[in-house]
């Protein structure tokens, strides 16, 4: 990967984003696009886009969620500690004993959720556990009082880890899901950028907002734009690792490609199309069948309006929501590529459709 391209993931990573608390993450991404669009834009809730080939056809999303899983303070007691929900997926046995920053509107605030020592439980017969009701987190305010002028009710908190290099091409952080999927479609812009002249369709980059709590604004934007087929990008579990069962989740590995999904709301000739240029570019790809874990922003784009055809590029993931997710930046690299090869195959007007 080339660095200025690392350098932009890194930043993209390490800049908090939480689930409807975007704007900081999406200024990064608008930044880094801006060079490789004809025009870039927000709408009403966050939701960015950067448009290449205006006016061509048929038009192509390529679209990721900038939202990380968050928690946020829902009530301070009178001794100063803040007692959190969870916002989308947050395990909350790994949220103890974490260091968290909570991001107010006077700046960001230090905190740690707290944990009650060993010693003080040994004596207990079995130790469960938590669960959302039972996480504080503890800011050092010594009263109510003096924990609201730093807090307030509704503030969101991330957990501190950022971006590292484990070794050889994996990393790992906090966000990737899914700082990956929008890294990879602004990289797609940015390979595009010479073969314009090539290109058929329009196409709309997309960094939607809030899908860790309900795919919401995949929703709005794919009803404002009504592309004519999309293509989302996101993490999938990878699997290559003690303890989980490759005959319940598929057998997906890192260092061995992205994945498409077939089935459900994966379009049969739009996923033939990734397959084909694939192999053309030689691009090597995993296979996984619809997840029954969760849903990702394609379920909710493909039944938009009267149905807009889609499919899903995923990038293996370890450690899925949690603050030590890794993943094979090779695979990465993968995936704007992919994209790329895509668009250009495109044809002016084609329609994908389901041959009966």
């Amino acid at each position: 990967m080339r660095d200025k391209s690392l350098e932009f993931l890194r930043t993209l990573v390490n800049t908090p984003s939480p689930t409807s608390h975007e704007a900081r993450g999406q200024r990064v991404w608008l930044d880094y696009v801006k060079p490789y669009a004809d025009e870039t834009f927000s709408d009403a809730y966050g939701n960015c886009v950067a448009v290449v080939n205006k006016g061509g056809s048929p038009r192509l999303m390529l679209a990721a969620h900038a939202d990380e899983i968050a928690m946020t303070v829902c009530h301070i007691d009178k001794e100063g500690f803040l007692w959190v929900r969870r916002m989308g997926g947050v395990d909350p046995m790994i949220s103890k004993a974490q260091r968290v920053t909570i991001h107010s509107r006077q700046g960001p605030v230090k905190g740690v959720v707290g944990n009650v020592a060993f010693h003080l439980v040994k004596g207990q017969k079995e130790r469960k556990a938590p669960e959302w009701g039972e996480l504080f987190v503890d800011i050092g305010a010594g009263s109510h009082k003096e924990a609201a002028k730093l807090v307030q009710i509704g503030d969101p908190l991330t957990l501190v880890d950022e971006f590292d290099m484990l070794r050889g091409d994996l990393a790992v952080a906090r966000a990737f899901d899914n700082r990956i999927g929008t890294f990879a479609v602004a990289e797609t812009l940015r390979l595009l950028k010479d073969s314009r002249k090539k290109l058929a369709p329009e196409i709309c980059a997309v960094s939607n907002i809030m899908e860790e709590t309900g795919l919401w604004g995949a929703r709005q934007i794919a009803y404002s734009l009504q592309p004519d087929v999309a293509i989302v990008v996101d993490v999938t579990h990878a699997t290559d690792y003690p303890t989980v069962s490759q005959q319940l989740h598929g057998d997906i590995k890192l260092g061995k490609g992205p994945t498409v999904t077939h089935g459900f709301a994966n379009h049969p000739e739009v996923v033939a199309r990734l397959e084909t240029v694939a192999a053309k570019a030689k691009i090597p790809l995993q296979h996984e069948a619809p997840s029954t874990t969760g849903g990702t922003d394609t379920d909710a784009i493909f039944w938009t309006r009267g149905g807009i055809p889609s499919a899903l590029v995923s990038l293996p993931n370890r450690y899925m929501h949690s603050p030590v997710e890794v993943v094979n930046l090779k695979d990465l690299a993968q995936i704007p590529e992919l994209l790329a090869a895509f668009a250009l195959s495109v044809k002016p007007g084609e329609q994908f459709k389901v041959k009966i």
